[in-house]
């Protein structure tokens, strides 16, 4: 028997696909397999071999024993945001929006911005691809800034990614309409209105959107996707992965480009020699946003980040307060994770930048926290004996200005994430923090 692949029918914002094949048929890497229903976006095979189940959920199919890099085009088409349509390219970074929408923006004169933060510690795909191929990522800013209308391009990313924002410079040299705009170290500086603001100095309002400001964001590995489409008719069936942490041959991060979308995370575990002992979690993203899995459920989408095993979680019988923010895990992660350090949640509050639009949290000022004592107060009130925290960076910066006085240890979700990879855990800022 080949090795199986799991291709999921909602990997984008929308509803789930609709299954054009059943189980038996025979496919090719490349071939439409599920079509959206509305809003959404394509799925085609990422191999060669047999489908095996059709369900409400996913798309499994047996990969023959031979497979090369060869693949069914996408037809010919007369725009840009067309080609993203029939390539089912989707917001890589892992919204999951679908990018012919963002492509059918009429600019006129604005500006397309390119998000090579890669805002979470421990990813470093994105990074990687820039350094790897800048030249497809430039061109992917130049065939949406064609499609849209813009009139410049920006490419927003971290300072410290020297080597990367070498790479983009020597591209860009020729280019007098694309910039580079270096941001600092801190999360969630990938976030869009977060950019927006270090670019422009304005901040969006929570229900607004990039186009507001006459803006569209799109991330490196979908403008990467948006070149092949364009240039290759290639649809999207690779993904780039970071896998890290607790792993026999080494923390890494160990990244993996072009990896079939559909692929078992156990299998890019198993590359890296397989898991080093006892562990904790397998998070499936990055340790702000992601989400725990267990392995026989972890595939690779159109949307995944990375895969890190990290340490067991600390333990603490005793009496927990969360602190939710729009910047990190919502509440059902952080009780998951009170769970596994046996404590028990006496209280639960958000932060105060936090609004709620159409059910989702959202921060007023990603990255700028005007203070969190009432709500450490709060908690204190409750009777949690600590406080796991959810926060950006200057969110828990400020936590930390206040809950040490009322001697209320802080626990952060990522913390057991960044011990695995010896990275220092938030806390205190810099007094220059940016």
């Amino acid at each position: 028997m080949g090795d199986i692949f799991r291709i999921y029918l909602k990997m984008h914002a929308g509803a789930p696909c609709k299954p054009m094949v059943k189980a038996g048929d025979v496919v090719k890497r490349g071939q439409l397999i599920a079509e959206p229903e509305g809003l959404g976006a394509k799925i085609h095979s990422s191999v060669d071999g047999k489908v095996v189940v059709v369900n409400e959920k996913y798309i499994e199919i047996e990969a023959s024993k031979v497979q090369t890099d060869d693949y069914v085009k996408i037809k010919e088409c007369d725009s840009i945001w067309e080609y993203a349509y029939e390539a089912g390219i989707v917001g890589a970074g892992g919204a999951g929006f679908p990018t012919y929408v963002k492509l059918q923006s009429k600019l006129n004169g604005g500006y397309v911005i390119a998000n090579c933060v890669e805002c979470e510690p421990i990813l470093h795909h994105n990074i990687s691809l820039i350094e790897k191929h800048p030249e497809k990522i430039v061109r992917g800013i130049k065939y949406a800034m064609q499609s849209t209308g813009a009139s410049k391009g920006y490419i927003a990313i971290k300072g410290k990614n020297e080597r990367a924002i070498q790479r983009l410079k020597e591209v860009i040299k020729d280019s007098d309409n694309i910039e580079i705009k270096m941001l600092p170290d801190m999360y969630p500086m990938g976030e869009e209105r977060a950019i927006i603001h270090e670019i422009f100095g304005r901040w969006l309002e929570p229900t607004q959107l990039p186009l507001d400001a006459n803006c569209v964001v799109l991330n490196t590995e979908t403008l990467y996707n948006l070149t092949e489409a364009v240039e290759d008719r290639k649809p999207v069936i690779d993904k780039d992965v970071t896998v890290a942490g607790k792993l026999i041959n080494g923390l890494g991060p160990h990244v993996m480009l072009r990896v079939p979308i559909g692929t078992s995370i156990n299998s890019l575990i198993e590359k890296c020699g397989g898991i080093d002992g006892e562990y904790g979690e397998i998070i499936i993203g990055g340790p702000y946003t992601g989400k725990a899995e267990e392995l026989k459920d972890a595939f690779v989408t159109k949307t995944s980040g990375g895969a890190i095993v990290t340490i067991p979680l600390p333990e603490f019988k005793g009496k927990i307060g969360l602190l939710v923010c729009a910047c990190g895990a919502d509440e059902a992660r952080l009780r998951d994770i009170a769970s596994k350090m046996k404590s028990e949640v006496v209280g639960v509050t958000k932060c105060k930048n936090v609004v709620e639009v159409r059910g989702t949290n959202k921060c007023l000022t990603p990255g700028d926290c005007p203070g969190q004592a009432q709500a450490v107060m709060y908690l204190k009130k409750q009777g949690a004996e600590r406080i796991l925290v959810a926060n950006c960076n200057d969110c828990t910066n400020t936590v930390m200005g206040c809950a040490p006085k009322l001697n209320i240890p802080v626990y952060h979700h990522v913390d057991h994430a960044l011990r695995t990879m010896d990275m220092p855990i938030p806390r205190r800022l810099p007094i220059d923090k940016k």
